[in-house]
């Protein structure tokens, strides 16, 4: 049976690269909010069922920080070089 050419996808160009990796910044902000969320669940295993205890109440302020914390390091831009003095 002959191939219908309509049909047949043509030869498409790749998609592009990524424009730029994280920056060094960005990497240690997400990391340490990284290590947040890690602490916050922690801390969240040691609350009580009615919620009334430290572990409780400081749990989801790590959380939401920490997961600000990797949003803001995605996109973070890397910080310009400092011209040479003069």
């Amino acid at each position: 049976m002959a191939k219908n050419k309509n049909t047949m996808k043509k030869d498409r160009p790749a998609p592009p690269l990524p424009s730029e990796p994280l920056s060094p910044r960005g990497k240690v902000l997400a990391g340490a909010g990284g290590a947040l969320v890690i602490a916050g669940f922690v801390l969240l295993s040691f609350a009580d069922a009615q919620g009334r205890n430290l572990a409780a109440l400081v749990s989801p302020f790590l959380l939401i920080g920490g997961y600000a914390a990797i949003g803001v390091g995605l996109f973070l831009p890397p910080v310009p070089p400092l011209p040479p003095s003069a």
